[in-house]
């Protein structure tokens, strides 16, 4: 167990690289938290975007990182860049002394996020691995569920993610669409949802993708399929695409048990769907008030995910989502892509 120094008595100041599509709602989260979060540096090498923070939020604008990092007073500083920049900020950044907190995925190389955590547990501070999904409020009830093994044995899972990304999107910035900034479908829109697989459902014994590139002009896959056996014997799929005509269409889970069934819907996992047990318990009172509306794929758990980043830097909780939680997704996703590349079944864990 490592000790890591608190902090009391003032407010924890963060940074922000990457003012584009995502950084709006980290802003939105620290604005909410304005009680225990100041926003002191933002930093991104587009002028414009760089411009809009500035304004929004009062801090100091840098158009490099290494420039930010010389003068900057924050404790935490958040990136929201693209996701193959993560390894080299985040070495950077921990290396200054300085606590980090990256989108997902955390990187887009197995390697690279060995060593992310690694150079973070030499430097001494913090990796939290933004999982925002994760306290989402549906989510939040389905893995209470699992945890009180209210399923029983849980037989089938399957999980889609029917959104669509039209070409426009890839082409507003040239790193979108790479395998080295980027990654498809699976590693960037349905993160998240693959994020699930373990945290729900528990170890992974092996996977089987496939992807494709059926229509847009990207490296990257734009569709993809993966089936799965948990180590407790329990098998899923996962469905993905990009292609969706003419909006966004689902984002869901179904788990089917020996003693329940759920399915949770809607665009981003906002709608349960159906919710039945063998057991009653009180709490399934609260199925529709957990229901959401929603017409961001986002969801609204940016804020709920810094409470945790708060609580953790005061000395008040352990990380939610922390670097070597944030390796069980990216291994899923490697031995996805692996497994897609090679044609066969990938067996986990990758390394031993």
């Amino acid at each position: 167990m490592r000790n890591y120094p608190t902090i009391a008595g003032r407010k924890i100041r963060m940074g922000l690289v990457g003012c584009g599509r995502i950084a709006a709602n980290h802003f939105g989260a620290m604005e909410q938290h304005a009680g225990d979060i100041e926003i002191v540096d933002v930093c991104d090498v587009d002028r414009v975007a760089l411009d809009k923070a500035v304004e929004r939020t009062g801090a100091e604008g840098h158009l490099s990182l290494t420039e930010m990092l010389q003068t900057t007073t924050a404790d935490i500083v958040v990136l929201a860049t693209p996701s193959g920049l993560h390894p080299e900020q985040t070495i950077e950044i921990a290396l200054s002394g300085r606590h980090v907190m990256t989108e997902k995925p955390m990187a887009t190389h197995w390697h690279d996020g060995l060593r992310m955590v690694k150079v973070c547990d030499e430097a001494k501070v913090r990796l939290f691995v933004v999982k925002q999904n994760r306290r989402n409020a549906t989510l939040q009830l389905l893995k209470r569920a699992v945890e009180q093994k209210r399923f029983g044995r849980i037989y089938m899972v399957n999980i889609n993610v029917f959104w669509t990304r039209p070409q426009e999107y890839y082409d507003s910035a040239k790193w979108r669409g790479t395998w080295e900034f980027d990654g498809g479908a699976f590693m960037n829109q349905a993160s998240h949802y693959v994020d699930l697989l373990d945290w729900l459902i528990g170890p992974i014994e092996s996977m089987q993708a496939y992807t494709g590139t059926l229509d847009r002009n990207i490296e990257v896959e734009d569709s993809g399929v993966l089936s799965v056996r948990w180590r407790s014997g329990a098998l899923g799929s996962m469905n993905v695409t990009m292609l969706t005509y003419p909006k966004n269409l689902e984002g869901s889970i179904t788990i089917l048990g020996e003693k329940g069934t759920v399915r949770i819907g809607g665009v981003a996992v906002n709608e349960i769907q159906h919710w039945e047990f063998a057991e009653k318990l009180p709490e399934d009172e609260r199925i529709a008030s957990a229901n959401y509306e929603t017409t961001s794929v986002y969801g609204f758990g940016h804020p709920l995910y810094y409470d945790n980043v708060i609580k953790v830097m005061r000395g008040e909780a352990e990380p939610e989502t922390d670097g070597r939680e944030g390796l069980k997704s990216l291994e899923v996703l490697i031995a996805a892509y692996l497994s897609a590349r090679d044609g066969k079944r990938v067996a986990l864990p990758l390394d031993y």
